[in-house]
Protein backbone atom coordinates (compact mmCIF):
# COMPACT_ATOMS: atom_id res chain seq x y z
CA UNK A 1 0.00 0.00 0.00
CA UNK A 2 2.96 2.14 0.52
CA UNK A 3 4.30 1.86 -2.89
CA UNK A 4 0.89 3.38 -4.16
CA UNK A 5 1.61 7.22 -4.98
CA UNK A 6 -1.69 9.12 -6.69
CA UNK A 7 0.69 11.24 -9.81
CA UNK A 8 0.50 12.91 -13.11
CA UNK A 9 3.54 11.41 -15.31
CA UNK A 10 4.67 12.34 -18.10
CA UNK A 11 5.61 9.66 -20.78
CA UNK A 12 7.18 11.53 -23.88
CA UNK A 13 7.11 10.82 -27.46
CA UNK A 14 10.53 11.37 -29.29
CA UNK A 15 9.85 10.28 -32.25
CA UNK A 16 8.90 14.15 -33.39
CA UNK A 17 8.75 17.49 -32.28
CA UNK A 18 5.12 17.78 -33.71
CA UNK A 19 3.96 14.64 -31.59
CA UNK A 20 1.71 15.04 -29.08
CA UNK A 21 2.67 14.32 -24.98
CA UNK A 22 0.15 12.00 -22.94
CA UNK A 23 0.08 11.44 -19.44
CA UNK A 24 -1.15 9.35 -17.21
CA UNK A 25 -3.64 9.86 -13.78
CA UNK A 26 -4.55 7.98 -11.46
CA UNK A 27 -3.21 5.52 -8.60
CA UNK A 28 -0.42 3.38 -9.73
CA UNK A 29 1.72 1.00 -8.01
CA UNK A 30 5.55 2.15 -8.49
CA UNK A 31 6.82 -0.96 -8.80
CA UNK A 32 4.60 -1.51 -12.09
CA UNK A 33 4.90 1.61 -13.82
CA UNK A 34 5.96 0.09 -16.97
CA UNK A 35 3.00 -2.13 -17.13
CA UNK A 36 0.80 0.43 -17.78
CA UNK A 37 -2.26 -0.10 -20.24
CA UNK A 38 -2.75 1.79 -23.04
CA UNK A 39 -6.51 2.51 -21.91
CA UNK A 40 -4.79 4.78 -18.56
CA UNK A 41 -3.23 7.33 -20.85
CA UNK A 42 -4.97 10.16 -22.04
CA UNK A 43 -4.33 13.12 -24.24
CA UNK A 44 -2.87 16.10 -22.43
CA UNK A 45 -2.62 19.48 -24.28
CA UNK A 46 0.03 21.09 -25.41
CA UNK A 47 1.64 23.07 -22.61
CA UNK A 48 3.64 26.53 -23.35
CA UNK A 49 6.31 24.86 -21.47
CA UNK A 50 6.32 21.36 -23.46
CA UNK A 51 6.32 23.28 -27.04
CA UNK A 52 8.88 25.99 -26.18
CA UNK A 53 11.19 22.98 -24.99
CA UNK A 54 10.18 21.04 -28.09
CA UNK A 55 10.90 24.23 -30.49
CA UNK A 56 13.59 25.59 -28.81
CA UNK A 57 11.81 28.85 -27.59
CA UNK A 58 11.10 30.64 -24.93
CA UNK A 59 8.17 32.74 -23.75
CA UNK A 60 8.95 36.35 -21.77
CA UNK A 61 6.46 37.55 -18.98
CA UNK A 62 5.41 40.37 -21.14
CA UNK A 63 4.41 37.92 -24.16
CA UNK A 64 2.67 35.55 -21.49
CA UNK A 65 0.90 38.49 -20.38
CA UNK A 66 -0.11 39.77 -23.53
CA UNK A 67 -1.02 36.03 -24.50
CA UNK A 68 -3.77 36.32 -21.72
CA UNK A 69 -5.64 39.34 -22.64
CA UNK A 70 -5.93 37.88 -26.65
CA UNK A 71 -8.15 35.35 -26.60
CA UNK A 72 -10.77 35.26 -29.71
CA UNK A 73 -13.18 33.00 -30.77
CA UNK A 74 -15.30 32.33 -33.71
CA UNK A 75 -15.61 30.38 -36.81
CA UNK A 76 -12.82 29.77 -39.61
CA UNK A 77 -12.11 27.99 -42.53
CA UNK A 78 -9.36 25.79 -43.08
CA UNK A 79 -8.05 24.36 -46.23
CA UNK A 80 -7.53 21.07 -46.89
CA UNK A 81 -3.86 19.85 -48.02
CA UNK A 82 -4.13 19.58 -51.68
CA UNK A 83 -7.37 20.34 -52.74
CA UNK A 84 -9.59 23.62 -53.15
CA UNK A 85 -11.89 22.29 -49.96
CA UNK A 86 -12.59 24.94 -46.76
CA UNK A 87 -13.64 22.69 -43.73
CA UNK A 88 -16.15 25.19 -41.13
CA UNK A 89 -14.33 24.76 -37.91
CA UNK A 90 -14.77 26.76 -34.29
CA UNK A 91 -11.80 28.28 -33.51
CA UNK A 92 -10.64 29.24 -29.80
CA UNK A 93 -7.62 30.93 -29.70
CA UNK A 94 -5.98 31.60 -25.90
CA UNK A 95 -2.58 30.68 -24.93
CA UNK A 96 -0.74 30.74 -27.67
CA UNK A 97 -2.62 28.21 -29.28
CA UNK A 98 -5.43 27.56 -31.44
CA UNK A 99 -8.10 25.04 -30.64
CA UNK A 100 -10.75 23.30 -33.16
CA UNK A 101 -13.87 22.69 -32.51
CA UNK A 102 -16.26 20.93 -34.99
CA UNK A 103 -18.99 23.78 -33.25
CA UNK A 104 -19.02 26.19 -30.59
CA UNK A 105 -21.55 24.09 -28.70
CA UNK A 106 -18.66 21.17 -28.38
CA UNK A 107 -17.05 20.29 -25.14
CA UNK A 108 -14.10 18.91 -26.50
CA UNK A 109 -11.72 20.20 -29.08
CA UNK A 110 -11.06 17.96 -32.61
CA UNK A 111 -7.43 19.39 -32.35
CA UNK A 112 -5.34 21.93 -30.91
CA UNK A 113 -2.02 23.91 -33.01
CA UNK A 114 0.57 25.69 -30.61
CA UNK A 115 1.49 28.81 -32.21
CA UNK A 116 4.73 29.36 -31.28
CA UNK A 117 7.20 29.18 -33.57
CA UNK A 118 4.84 29.55 -35.86
CA UNK A 119 5.47 32.68 -38.87
CA UNK A 120 1.63 34.57 -40.17
CA UNK A 121 1.66 35.76 -43.19
CA UNK A 122 -0.98 36.52 -46.33
CA UNK A 123 -0.42 33.81 -49.13
CA UNK A 124 1.53 34.73 -52.02
CA UNK A 125 0.74 33.53 -55.34
CA UNK A 126 2.70 30.53 -55.31
CA UNK A 127 0.44 29.46 -52.85
CA UNK A 128 -2.64 29.42 -55.14
CA UNK A 129 -4.45 30.14 -52.48
CA UNK A 130 -7.18 33.17 -54.42
CA UNK A 131 -9.81 34.12 -51.70
CA UNK A 132 -10.58 36.87 -49.37
CA UNK A 133 -9.66 37.24 -45.83
CA UNK A 134 -7.39 34.09 -45.98
CA UNK A 135 -4.01 33.76 -43.43
CA UNK A 136 -1.20 31.42 -43.32
CA UNK A 137 0.54 30.01 -40.75
CA UNK A 138 3.63 28.05 -40.94
CA UNK A 139 6.71 26.34 -39.10
CA UNK A 140 9.13 24.60 -40.94
CA UNK A 141 7.61 22.32 -43.66
CA UNK A 142 4.19 22.67 -41.61
CA UNK A 143 1.73 24.89 -43.51
CA UNK A 144 -1.87 25.69 -42.72
CA UNK A 145 -4.44 28.26 -44.39
CA UNK A 146 -7.59 29.85 -42.69
CA UNK A 147 -10.11 32.19 -44.26
CA UNK A 148 -12.34 34.69 -42.14
CA UNK A 149 -15.69 34.78 -43.36
CA UNK A 150 -15.68 38.93 -43.05
CA UNK A 151 -13.00 41.57 -43.32
CA UNK A 152 -13.72 42.64 -39.36
CA UNK A 153 -13.61 39.16 -38.61
CA UNK A 154 -10.40 38.87 -40.92
CA UNK A 155 -8.77 41.84 -39.18
CA UNK A 156 -9.14 40.42 -35.64
CA UNK A 157 -7.62 36.90 -36.43
CA UNK A 158 -4.44 38.72 -37.78
CA UNK A 159 -4.36 40.77 -35.04
CA UNK A 160 -4.18 38.18 -32.34
CA UNK A 161 -2.35 35.19 -34.50
CA UNK A 162 0.75 38.22 -35.04
CA UNK A 163 0.85 39.03 -31.54
CA UNK A 164 2.25 35.64 -30.69
CA UNK A 165 3.91 34.54 -34.05
CA UNK A 166 5.48 37.90 -34.51
CA UNK A 167 7.22 37.36 -31.13
CA UNK A 168 7.82 33.80 -31.84
CA UNK A 169 10.20 33.96 -35.00
CA UNK A 170 12.90 35.02 -32.83
CA UNK A 171 13.83 32.00 -30.89
CA UNK A 172 14.63 33.67 -27.79
CA UNK A 173 12.13 36.50 -26.51
CA UNK A 174 13.00 38.48 -23.72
Amino acid sequence: EQHKNQYTSTLKSNASSENLDYSVVGTVDEEKIHQIEPSCIQHRANTTMHVCWHRNLSVSMNDHRQSIRNQLSGYLLRKFKNSNGWQKLWVVFTNFCLFFYKTYQDDFPLASLPLLGYRSSLPSETDGVNKDFVFKLQFKNHVYFFRAESQYAFDRWMEVVSSTTISSTNPTCD
